[in-house]
């Protein structure tokens, strides 16, 4: 198995490479349909090794010709082999073509799909679409594919699970749901974005053999966060180091909700701030240290209290559980003058949402809904193009933009977007938006750039919430997140 490249692109750079691969290269076309046949039946194997009938669900086009090949070689590894082929095998040509023939010629059949093809199946291949989508799917291959969902066996889709655009991640009417999937010579958009991760399962990669030559000049359209970007963010600490080398971070909320300013400020310690302070209300500073005795906690209700404090912060975390009246008002504006860098989260961000500005210091971090606000638009509108939408919020507000969700992405005016593929669905629970917040103030505060510290932050968010659904997603809460940075935190990363 092939490690995941960081550069994600689009469906039709990757046909270029392919182009490239067989024109420049001299690689034929049928040669890279052998391999990626060898890789996904490689992939059944490792994933499914008890496996021992297997239904290859084949369409047109070369996606088809992957799944007649991958037929043909299970045959011959002694699996038993049911065919279905959605697209009658004489309309195929070229290397798709010859795949259905010598796989008839190694005496394989094939029928027209119905549920009984499943009948008895241990999974199913899916080399229906792979990236030639360009319609909404219907009819007889539609029934296929809810078929094959309702079926609950799993399924190993080739390329792109058939239904799923390539591109942006929408299903085109009905998509498979697979268990995993294996792509081939680059990683198309479509698996990291919109509906994405209800439908690929983990996802796999053979780059095919296909040359780096044929990706020189493009540029990609996102890239992966990646554990070079933790080793950046956090250098080994010098051996006569003191706390307040490692940053300051002041956590400006709690004045609402308490237990959010907490999250923040315990999750910036965790993650190596030196010294974390919260402004906030006098009620809430005796809540708050009650529970985590580490935070200097400050009556600060004003913006004439708060400034000093300002002052004396590297970074700033403002807006979680601060509210949303004038008192809140002021103090976000008070914290935006003191121009440090800062972390703009929760009721920050409704209330930057009232006065659009445009500031380079600040990171922004909506969720679809906050996001909306801030482009005076709709939930449903964000979710339909988060990429679009990530794009505006950078383009209106500045600075960097974290639209998180499943698949957060981060903006950056160095390069294409960064999306994170990893994090589950037991991290969509109350206050886990807040330890994003903590822990990015702690980068900031560390002396990391914004780019760096939202990525970076980003990443290790998403790894403590793998670590803490580790027993199960369901249950988990915001403070399980925090009891597994300290590991996160640590080298060696991968």
């Amino acid at each position: 198995m092939e490690p995941l490249p960081v550069e994600v692109h689009s469906a039709a750079q990757v046909r270029a490479m392919d182009r490239h691969a067989i024109e420049r290269a001299g690689i034929p076309g049928c040669t890279l349909m052998q391999r990626a046949a060898e890789a996904a039946l490689a992939s059944l194997r490792r994933s499914w090794p008890a496996a021992r009938r297997v239904a290859v669900l084949c369409g047109a086009g070369n996606n088809g010709g992957d799944g007649y090949v991958l037929a043909r070689l299970a045959q011959a590894a002694g699996l038993q082999v049911a065919v279905a082929a959605l697209v009658d095998p004489a309309r195929l040509s070229g290397d798709a073509a010859r795949a259905f023939a010598d796989f008839t010629a190694a005496g394989g059949r094939h029928v027209p799909f119905s549920k009984r093809v499943l009948e008895g199946a241990a999974l199913v291949v899916d080399a229906l679409l792979g990236t030639g989508l360009d319609r909404q799917v219907t009819g007889e291959l539609r029934a296929c594919i809810e078929a094959v969902n309702a079926s609950g066996l799993p399924v190993l889709a080739l390329d792109v699970p058939s239904g799923l655009d390539a591109d942006t991640g929408r299903v085109r009417g009905a998509a498979i749901a697979a268990a995993r999937t294996i792509t081939f010579v680059g990683l198309k958009s479509g698996l990291y974005l919109g509906a994405a991760r209800a439908h690929t399962g983990p996802i796999e990669f053979a780059g095919l053999g296909v040359p780096d030559a044929a990706r020189a000049g493009m540029t990609p359209v996102l890239r992966r966060l990646h554990a070079g970007l933790l080793a950046a963010a956090l250098p080994q600490r010098a051996r006569l180091a003191h706390k307040g080398e490692h940053g300051r971070v002041l956590v400006v909320g709690g004045h609402a909700m308490a237990g959010a300013a907490r999250l923040a400020g315990e999750a910036a310690l965790r993650t190596g701030a030196g010294l974390v302070a919260v402004a906030t209300t006098a009620a809430s500073a005796t809540a708050i240290v009650g529970r985590r005795a580490e935070l200097i906690c400050h009556a600060a209700g004003s913006a004439a209290k708060l400034r000093p404090l300002l002052k004396a912060a590297d970074a700033v975390a403002v807006g979680p559980g601060m509210g949303l009246d004038r008192r809140a008002a002021s103090l976000l504006a008070a914290t935006l003058a003191a121009r440090k860098p800062c972390v703009v989260d929760a009721d920050a961000i409704t209330l930057a949402a009232r006065r659009p500005r445009r500031r380079d210091r600040w990171i922004l971090t909506p969720h679809p809904g906050e996001a909306a606000r801030l482009l005076r638009s709709n939930t449903a509108a964000v979710q339909r193009d988060r990429l679009a939408a990530l794009h505006a919020v950078a383009s209106k507000y500045g600075g960097v933009c974290v639209l998180k969700g499943a698949g957060t992405l981060v903006s950056s005016a160095s390069g294409p977007p960064w999306v994170c593929d990893r994090g589950n669905p037991g991290m969509a629970t109350a206050g886990s938006g807040d330890v994003l917040t903590g822990i990015v103030a702690a980068l900031l505060a560390g002396g990391v750039d914004l780019e760096l510290a939202a990525a970076a932050g980003v990443l290790l968010h998403a790894m403590a919430g793998d670590r803490a659904a580790a027993r199960g997603e369901r249950g988990v809460i915001a403070g399980d997140l925090i009891a597994q940075l300290r590991d996160v935190a640590q080298p060696p990363w991968n």
